[in-house]
């Protein structure tokens, strides 16, 4: 893998078109494309900003990610793009159960970038119920901006985080220029029903939530610790398949839980996102086409309107050429001390 960004010198042709905020992914990025165990000997169709992706493994299990439908390999079956140097074949890495692919120029590739996620083993392995994929009817950007406010599962998920009631409610934001970090902090909230079921006998708890966005790749996670109670980790890989479907391949691996809950709490991803799409769908025209009225909102809505900032700083940058990182950007480096975790 080539260590160095692209310059800022890089030519325009991108392929696919530069990103634009709210409706697209930006290059030079690993996008998280899929499950491991999903890709078999049969090809499987994924996209990325309207750009196809063949998924399949060959006679030696070895994955191969290209741009063209495995058997049309002459020049005339597939559209040459600058994102494989008109090879047609993608730059991928295997990590934590996923294929990573990266998008934007291959020569920039560098597996320093990869994003961590310490609450999964770096060889996966990771059991298949705690695995899910989910398509949202909204530009990838509405997912994470949605995913940014914590306060959103008081209403739409409250069954399992609990509602909006507590003794003390702080919200912080921090942030990179690639990165974007809530952390909601809830003294004395009434204990969630769920964490009721798993066996939870107290009648309030404190909670910390941790939305942490890795801008450029669509990367989230969600790491929840409730106490007394249990960690609730959630890794999501948003990959913008167009301006108006994005698909979430996302897991749920509460390692040092309960059986119980590590059992069950994985199998509420679906619930979940199909709470969060019957949102969606009619929230999408608007967002992507936004009317010019007040924009009212709430200390909460900081981490949605710093990531809106800092997509569109970057996605200028890239309009004129420069897709490079900042130093200041730490889209690769642990990020155990941020969940006050031990790395698996």
């Amino acid at each position: 893998m080539v260590g160095n960004a692209a310059a800022a010198s890089a030519p325009r042709d991108y392929g696919h078109g530069p990103a634009a905020p709210r409706t697209s992914i930006l290059l030079n990025t690993w996008v998280c494309i899929c499950h491991i165990h999903l890709i078999t000997t049969k090809p499987l169709s994924r996209l990325v900003n309207g750009a196809h992706c063949y998924l399949w493994r060959d006679e030696s299990g070895l994955i191969h990610a290209t741009e063209y439908y495995p058997g049309a390999t002459t020049s005339a079956s597939f559209s040459k793009s600058a994102m494989t140097q008109g090879t047609g074949r993608y730059t991928t890495v295997e990590a934590f159960g996923f294929v990573w692919l990266w998008y934007g120029y291959p020569e920039a590739a560098d597996e320093g970038l990869l994003p961590d996620i310490p609450y999964i083993p770096r060889g996966g392995g990771v059991p298949r119920h705690m695995h899910s994929t989910q398509l949202f009817r909204c530009s990838a950007g509405l997912a994470i901006e949605n995913l940014l406010d914590l306060t959103h599962a008081d209403f739409l998920h409250s069954y399992i985080t609990g509602d909006d009631e507590s003794e003390s409610d702080e919200v912080s934001v921090e942030f990179t220029s690639e990165t974007v970090t809530m952390i909601r902090e809830q003294k004395r909230k009434k204990t969630p029903q769920f964490m009721r079921l798993m066996g939870v006998k107290e009648s309030h708890v404190s909670f910390r939530g941790i939305v942490h966005v890795i801008i450029r790749s669509g990367v989230a996670h969600a790491f929840g610790r409730f106490t007394p109670g249990f960690v609730s980790p959630v890794f999501a890989g948003h990959v913008g398949e167009n301006s108006m479907q994005s698909r979430l391949n996302s897991t749920l691996h509460p390692w040092d839980s309960p059986a119980l809950f590590k059992a069950v709490f994985p199998r509420m991803s679906p619930m979940v996102g199909k709470q969060d799409d019957v949102m969606f769908g009619p929230q999408n025209p608007r967002y992507l086409n936004p009317r010019a009225t007040r924009d009212l909102h709430s200390p909460f809505d900081g981490a949605g309107n710093r990531y809106r900032e800092l997509f569109g700083k970057i996605a200028a940058r890239q309009e004129a050429g420069d897709l490079s990182y900042g130093s200041d950007a730490k889209v690769g480096g642990s990020l155990a001390e941020l969940f006050q975790m031990k790395p698996l």
